[in-house]
């Protein structure tokens, strides 16, 4: 039987999701494997729809994992989970699927969240938000943005060393209040691949780098990776389409 998964999480107290070299270091794929252990009596490991990074949350993260029975309480199961890992993890839900699904393998487009405190400096959201406390103009990063749309190499905005080919859809660009938040939804992102991006963006907004920069950036003999890489604190996985 496989298990489909929806959850949040806070991950400001972990190294990432994936589980650590170092198993002492907190990851999100441990914690929930520990305690499918202790509800199963079993070892089961879980295969999600990609890795955040140190420090990155998720409001819809999903995972699948098998097991090996014919009938289940997915409620009593989602109850028992929620009691078992730490107020930094909840899950949202649980469903039974065929095995053609793969969290992974089955992703049509992910959705990444980056939200900015534009205004005065707020400690009650440090690890949640990027504290730029500083105007931005959006509108020259609403015009950069443009550069970033359809089928590109990102070669130097990301440090992987292969496979740079990614198709962006969309970057949509929302304020309230205070917050800026800047929504990217992608066939797939590398490793810091998102924050780059925005953090490039946000050179725009500050007036410290130009379009005509940025349109150097994506020439495929140009290696120069981008320096400008906002924290982890204010990325979220946001959103994925099956």
């Amino acid at each position: 039987m496989r298990l489909k998964c929806w959850l949040s999480y806070k991950g400001s107290k972990y190294f990432g999701y994936q589980i650590q070299k170092n198993e002492e270091e907190k990851s999100i794929q441990k914690e929930i494997q520990d305690v499918l252990k202790k509800i199963f009596s079993s070892d089961i490991k879980i295969f999600s729809s990609g890795r955040t990074d140190k420090g990155v949350h998720a409001i819809n993260q999903c995972f699948h994992f098998d097991i090996d029975r014919e009938e289940i309480d997915v409620d009593k199961l989602r109850h028992s989970l929620n009691c078992l890992t730490s107020n930094d993890i909840y899950i949202k839900s649980i469903e039974i699927v065929n095995e053609y699904f793969h969290a992974r393998f089955s992703v049509k487009s992910k959705t990444y969240r980056y939200v900015i405190n534009i205004g005065e400096y707020n400690p009650l959201v440090d690890d949640l938000v990027f504290n730029l406390n500083q105007p931005l103009n959006v509108e020259n990063m609403k015009e950069a943005s443009k550069l970033f749309l359809n089928e590109h190499s990102f070669h130097n905005f990301c440090t992987n060393d292969e496979d740079f080919i990614r198709t962006i859809y969309s970057i949509e660009f929302k304020t309230e209040g205070d917050y800026l938040m800047i929504d990217l939804c992608g066939n797939g992102f590398r490793r810091y691949m998102v924050r780059m991006i925005i953090g490039t963006l946000v050179q725009v907004g500050l007036n410290k780098l130009s379009i005509e920069e940025i349109k150097k950036l994506f020439d495929i003999q140009c290696c120069n990776r981008v320096s400008y890489k906002t924290p982890s604190c204010g990325l979220y996985l946001y959103k994925i389409k099956y």
